[in-house]
């Protein structure tokens, strides 16, 4: 027999996913269990069958969820999986850790359980994360592409999570990182500001657009050092881009949008193994982050110096260097590990010199 279960929004699920909201409304629900019931027609939203999982609610709107056994649709959540984490900081309610390439975030198509969220299960328990995201993202707060490293912030409780999801929804969370690209780079900084939708021609990758579907996505970045052409080459450029917004491939996108694609990209990047110095992936690294405390309002920061791989490409084109910029001068040290450098770097975070 079904089961019928009448539920109110209020002020506070004002503009929220419809399954992120059934999930935590309704005890023993989970979130892709959620995600059922509305693909199955089983949620009416103000008199009207609404299969759109995505949907956002309003304040005052009637939901009314019928389903057969809906008790019997929780799920044991995701399986710990023993994947070593290197955790830089934590609390009761924030974790901060680097990523090691080849970790997908959460679970998706191919990667069902050896992903940063089971590995997050396995050390912490379920229960001991935040799970705002649904059941099936666990302590999960934003995501790093799979094959990009270092720094990111991963959340214990519900209150957490949610905190810390504000900080980048306001910007304030500050995330700034080292990027090689192909070609030279003329202007010492500069801003992009261009819209990224889903590419029309290729469902798997993005594209810069200022279309209807586009979403806002702002990048800024500075140059570190730049590397001489040399014959049937383009040269290379050393940049630390600066996110504004957390859209999906941003950076590669972005870089590829002004010409200058990342290098060892292989959805974006051009060239061949030698153009891309023996990469077989982005050099893309979350090597700065800055926030304050969601809790206690202390600011926080840290730096992750480029892993080996990424180091011994770039120390490959040392003796390409035309010279480091002034902001080169300030952070190249640091970016590769001088422990001294590392300190005064993470000094200029917290007192806002480098903003």
């Amino acid at each position: 027999m079904a089961m019928l279960e009448e539920l109110l929004v209020d002020e506070l699920a004002d503009g929220e996913r419809l399954d992120v909201w059934l999930a935590r409304e309704i005890p023993g629900l989970s979130r892709s269990a959620a995600q059922r019931l509305v693909g199955e027609g089983a949620v009416v939203l103000n008199g009207r069958r609404c299969t759109q999982k995505a949907c956002r609610l309003a304040l005052g709107d009637r939901v009314v969820v019928a389903a057969e056994g809906r008790s019997g649709d929780a799920e044991e959540g995701l399986a710990p999986a023993d994947i070593p984490l290197d955790v830089r900081f934590e609390d009761e309610g924030v974790i901060v850790l680097s990523k090691q390439a080849g970790l997908v975030c959460h679970p998706a198509v191919g990667h069902e359980d050896d992903t940063l969220a089971n590995a997050l299960v396995a050390r912490y328990g379920l229960a001991n994360l935040g799970t705002l995201q649904g059941e099936d993202r666990p302590g999960i707060v934003h995501r790093l592409d799979r094959d990009t490293t270092g720094l990111m912030l991963a959340a214990k409780t519900d209150e957490a999570q949610g905190a810390l999801q504000d900080l980048i929804r306001l910007r304030d969370l500050d995330r700034r990182y080292a990027v090689l690209v192909q070609g030279y780079v003329a202007p010492e900084s500069g801003l992009i500001d261009v819209g990224i939708a889903r590419s029309r021609k290729d469902r798997q990758r993005m594209a810069a657009s200022d279309g209807e579907r586009a979403r806002e996505a702002i990048t800024t970045f500075v140059v570190l050092e730049r590397f001489e052409a040399l014959s049937r080459d383009e040269g290379y450029t050393l940049l630390e881009c600066h996110l504004y917004t957390g859209r999906t491939h941003q950076i590669r996108v972005h870089m590829d949008h002004i010409n200058h694609p990342v290098v060892g990209d292989p959805v974006y990047g051009r060239g061949d193994a030698r153009r891309n110095l023996g990469l077989d992936r982005q050099f893309l690294h979350s090597w700065r982050l800055a926030f304050d405390h969601p809790e206690t309002g202390e600011r926080l920061a840290f730096v992750d110096p480029l892993p080996a791989d990424l180091a011994t490409a770039l120390e490959g084109l040392a003796d390409r260097s035309l010279g480091r910029t002034a902001a080169g001068e300030r952070l190249g040290d640091a970016l590769l590990g001088d422990e001294a450098a590392m300190a005064r770097v993470v000094s200029g975070m917290l007192s806002g010199e480098e903003a």
